[in-house]
């Protein structure tokens, strides 16, 4: 039985140790494509742990295999980039552009995130501080369980606006240019902008958050931790470490609306 890995040529070239490129037989691609399989199903795994059920795993995978189909065939050995990095940043941007081209997010669920939005935004500006739970509960006359059944109800559309973000978390893109985020909708601050610009934002804003909350930001999206490893950690339960993902995502997007001006 033939070792599990790399031939050796395709090794050098999946982790750029070679000269030069080399060319890419379709057993040398079905190799790859073999190797890298379980980065994809991880990946999908935990963008569709976020999502909604009715959105496919499988297709995510799909979306996956083509991502780095694209790596394979557009990759260039002589840039200073790891194969892994590359692959990984294509087959994930192919699972954000089919989940954005989808469009799945019904108007009612977009209407509670403005209302969201609109009330952190308004009390920290009044307060001159983050919000508490409370603060923003009352702000939308909600009691408290009613305050987190809506944050759980627009955690799917917040989560996807910072993998967006995460998708050149590193500068720009692995061709070397900067990355824009693709097809602008609603006037969403997200949308159409330099990557570098948003990236001073985003980083800016997430230093201003509640320290929880910015610990559950860094541990989920930068270390790659679970909602259940973050709450193992901070000793709180998954689904309240769900809710604390969700109140930093509507934090960061309020101010990202105003440092835009959108």
């Amino acid at each position: 039985m033939r070792k599990q890995g790399y031939p050796t040529k395709l090794r050098d070239y999946a982790q750029v140790q070679c000269n030069g490129g080399i060319d890419k037989t379709p057993d040398q691609r079905s190799e790859l494509i073999l190797h890298y399989t379980p980065l994809i199903k991880y990946i999908a795994a935990r963008l569709a742990a976020r999502l909604p059920s009715h959105i496919s795993v499988d297709d995510l995978i799909s979306c996956g295999i083509i991502g780095l189909i694209d790596a394979i065939d557009k990759f260039d050995p002589h840039k200073n980039v790891q194969f892994k990095t590359y692959a990984e940043f294509r087959i994930r941007g192919a699972m954000l552009d089919e989940l954005r081209s989808l469009d799945w997010v019904p108007r009612s669920v977009r209407r509670k995130i403005t209302t969201l939005e609109k009330a952190y935004g308004d009390c920290e500006k009044r307060l001159g501080r983050p919000a508490d739970d409370d603060e923003v509960a009352a702000a939308l006359g909600l009691d408290m369980e009613d305050f987190h059944r809506l944050l759980d109800e627009t955690k799917s559309v917040t989560f996807l606006d910072i993998e967006i973000l995460r998708q050149s978390q590193s500068g720009s893109g692995p061709e070397g240019g900067d990355v824009e985020v693709a097809e602008p909708t609603g006037g969403d601050p997200f949308a159409a902008v330099n990557m570098s610009q948003l990236r001073e934002l985003v980083a800016q804003a997430i230093d201003e958050l509640p320290d929880k909350e910015r610990l559950t930001v860094a541990l989920y999206y930068f270390e790659e931790l679970t909602m259940k490893e973050i709450g193992q950690i901070l000793g709180y339960t998954e689904s309240r470490i769900s809710q604390m993902h969700s109140k930093a995502m509507l934090r960061l997007r309020t101010k990202l609306r105003r440092r835009l001006g959108a």
